[in-house]
């Protein structure tokens, strides 16, 4: 690593780089040079981006629009270019790099302790969505084509269900109805983004709460990160995916759904939050939509977990054999709870808006 981090301009000369962070897709490693300055050095990981130039693309074109209005260096990741003026760096084995100023004082963190720190969380996605709004979308290249194309998550739910490659279809036969019972709703979103009605962003894709910096001190939100996904897509969906991951009880994977509940409140903190930041960049379309997001995101999600059951595990990672069918019923269960509340959701989400009268 220290070979190529020689190859980007920083303040002074590589001292150590080392393995930083959690993530699981990407190595990410902090790299100290020797006037004390830090930085971070990633490697791409070309097996999940297989296009890491057009990724590459996206984070400059993005990270430049931020920059016109961040004001303060810590509120946007910052690019830090190579010596022969490239933003990324492609090494002797063909593998991708880039280099990004580190964010001091800054913290991530994996879960939202306090009511508080959700709401934040939501304001800097909140903000994104508001700094972007007047960014041109369609100039982003789909580096993941139809990723939240939910009708097509449960045509690919039937064709697992049919091939049934593990033999475990019956085994799951409440799971598949639960979901096919549900296939109707699926196309909600993408009917009303075929009309027009759900205008396309520039979204995130992996709205969790580890993908938002904080100040070390304060514990205010600075700036969203881990770019490698934005893509254009409908906020509703960027939305909706923070709320099925932070308003949960329980881990995703959690075997016990007795421990997995919706909680109210932090979908109501994450609601406020979220709409403050985004000022009036929204349309009153997407704001009755909001609560549609959180559902389809969770329905679309547990589809894709079963779907990876019936096929043997063969997409995401897992450490125990039931893991996929674990977490497919957690975001079911999260289904069933905002069904059970889903007037008091909508109710909830124009009063935060501030009386917003739908369509």
């Amino acid at each position: 690593m220290i070979e190529q981090a020689y190859k980007f301009r920083t303040d002074g000369d590589p001292v150590s780089c080392a393995p930083y962070g959690n993530g699981h897709i990407n190595s990410t490693f902090l790299l100290t040079v020797s006037t004390g300055r830090q930085y971070i050095l990633q490697r791409i990981n070309q097996s999940v981006f297989r296009e890491p130039e057009s990724v590459m693309k996206n984070v400059s074109k993005i990270t430049a629009h931020l920059h016109k209005t961040a004001g303060d260096p810590r509120r946007v990741l910052t690019l830090v270019r190579t010596k022969d003026d490239l933003e990324w760096l492609v090494d002797s084995g063909g593998e991708y790099w880039r280099l990004f100023n580190f964010i001091d004082d800054s913290v991530c963190l994996d879960t939202a302790d306090t009511v508080e720190i959700f709401r934040e969380s939501a304001v800097a996605f909140g903000l994104f969505q508001r700094q972007l709004s007047d960014f041109p979308a369609h100039t982003l290249i789909e580096t993941i084509p139809h990723f939240h194309d939910t009708p097509a998550r449960f045509a690919a739910l039937r064709a697992a269900a049919g091939a049934d490659a593990r033999s475990r279809a019956k085994g799951v036969k409440a799971e598949i109805e639960f979901a096919l019972e549900r296939e109707p709703y699926a196309s909600t979103l993408t009917d009303l983004q075929s009309l027009g009605d759900l205008p396309i962003r520039v979204t995130h894709n992996d709205t969790k709460l580890n993908n938002v910096i904080f100040d070390r001190n304060t514990r205010k939100a600075l700036c969203v990160i881990d770019l490698d996904t934005v893509m254009p897509g409908l906020s509703v969906n960027d939305y909706g995916d923070s709320i099925r991951f932070g308003a949960s009880s329980a881990a995703e994977d959690e075997p016990d759904l007795s421990r997995v509940n919706f909680i109210f409140p932090y979908f109501e903190a994450y609601t406020d939050g979220f709409l403050s930041a985004c000022g009036e960049s929204l349309t009153a379309c997407e704001v009755e939509r909001l609560r549609d997001g959180a559902k389809m995101m969770t329905l679309e999600c547990g589809t894709r977990f079963l779907s990876d059951y019936l096929s043997g595990d063969i997409y995401f990672h897992i450490n125990y054999e039931r893991q996929n069918l674990d977490r497919c019923r957690t975001q079911f269960k999260l289904v069933r709870d905002m069904e059970a509340r889903w007037d008091e959701m909508q109710e909830s989400v124009l009063r935060i808006h501030g009386g917003v009268t739908p369509g």
